[in-house]
């Protein structure tokens, strides 16, 4: 869907991967 189309994929699968970063981010420092 996103994978190869230059900038404009970039933006909606770097969004998503912006997000589940930083929910692994937060969950972990919840843990810790």
């Amino acid at each position: 869907m996103g994978y190869g189309a230059g900038c404009g994929g970039f933006t909606s699968t770097g969004v998503i991967l912006v997000l589940f970063i930083l929910l692994v981010i937060v969950s972990t420092a919840f843990v810790i």
